[in-house]
């Protein structure tokens, strides 16, 4: 979100001394991410403590939070985890919004401080202890399993329907209609391909593993000792390793590598693999279907968002820049397997 919510700064405030026993002495807005639904903060409490305030307004999952924890507790200690409210739970309610306190750690992320060679070879370690951690039963049940389902090609469908009867009168709607109009044919070749390549997944994977599932370089935390922590939970799951491994190399990393380049540095700290290419390209193909059809529901759909607006039509059409996310979704360099 890259404006303020419509909540009163008193009101976060509050929240972060009757739930947290946190005095808040300063609380400023950052405008960081792509998410309409989340807002962030960073408050500065009367010991000096600075901390990073979440908002979550919609879709809020426990599990974001719970997970974290867990990893962190059990030793994987570039997990930045919530701080536990004063009753233990790892957020409070704060209508329409659910508020998670973190530690504030200085930093930038993967797109502000590209990785260096030595840090994709860690981020490769760090992502195989996520990939091999062993959660407590209670934990698995509250994270989805892949079921490869149709939702965000049917939206894309939709919204090819809609731009094609409806008239948009403010600038960045219209814009948006014109533009994803100009791409219907690559749009609706896409959506088949990504259809064909879901059938045959559903039918021959089954070794499912707890993947981030939005782990590209915005999620990952720099800071300036150059310690890298996963960031950004919102989207857990247990599905094929490639859920996670198709951000590496897709265009997702930084930009200060080659497609082939990520791959290999990676590797040298994930480890051998065998890597399904067929669920690699479903995975890239299916994400880049699932941002249209957000930024659609973002532009189309309603006219608020203000700064936000312009920010998601550039970032929906970087997909179809050359070298963006599509044109790297089908390159065979970028996803041979590992030996």
């Amino acid at each position: 979100m890259l404006e303020p919510p419509p909540l009163p700064y008193e009101s976060v405030v509050s929240c972060l001394l009757s739930d947290f026993g946190v005095q808040a002495s300063g609380l400023n807005f950052l405008p960081l991410g792509a998410d309409p639904h989340t807002a962030v903060y960073r408050a500065t409490a009367a010991d000096g403590s600075e901390y990073f305030v979440k908002l979550r307004s919609s879709n809020f999952f426990a599990a974001s939070v719970i997970i974290p924890k867990a990893l962190q507790d059990s030793g994987i200690r570039q997990v930045i985890a919530p701080i536990p409210a004063k009753n233990g739970a790892l957020w409070a309610d704060l209508p329409p919004y659910r508020l998670i306190l973190f530690p504030f750690i200085e930093g930038q992320n993967g797109f502000e401080q590209p990785l260096t060679n030595s840090q994709w070879i860690e981020f490769g370690g760090i992502l195989k202890q996520l990939h091999t951690a062993v959660l407590p039963e209670p934990f698995k049940q509250a994270v989805p399993q892949e079921n490869f389902d149709t939702r965000w090609r049917r939206q894309v469908e939709v919204f090819l329907t809609r731009i094609e009867n409806e008239k948009y009168t403010e600038p960045i709607a219209a814009e948006t209609a014109a533009f994803l109009w100009s791409k219907r044919t690559d749009l609706i070749r896409l959506v088949r391909h990504t259809d064909r390549l879901a059938q045959k997944m559903a039918s021959c994977l089954d070794n499912f593993i707890l993947c981030h599932a939005d782990i590209h370089a915005g999620n990952l935390h720099i800071t300036k000792d150059g310690s890298i922590y996963i960031i950004d939970w919102d989207t857990l799951i247990f599905a094929p390793c490639e859920r996670d491994l198709m951000f590496i190399g897709a265009g997702l990393g930084g930009g200060s590598r080659t497609a082939a380049e990520e791959w290999d540095f990676f590797f040298q700290g994930y480890g051998p693999t065998m890597v399904n290419q067929d669920a690699l390209t479903y995975y890239r193909c299916d994400r880049i279907l699932e941002d249209i059809a957000v930024y659609c529901e973002q532009l189309l759909l309603t006219e608020d968002g203000g700064a936000d607006r312009p920010q998601g039509l550039k970032y929906l059409k970087s997909n179809f820049w050359p070298g963006g996310t599509i044109e790297l979704a089908f390159q065979p360099a970028s996803i041979r397997s590992t030996p």
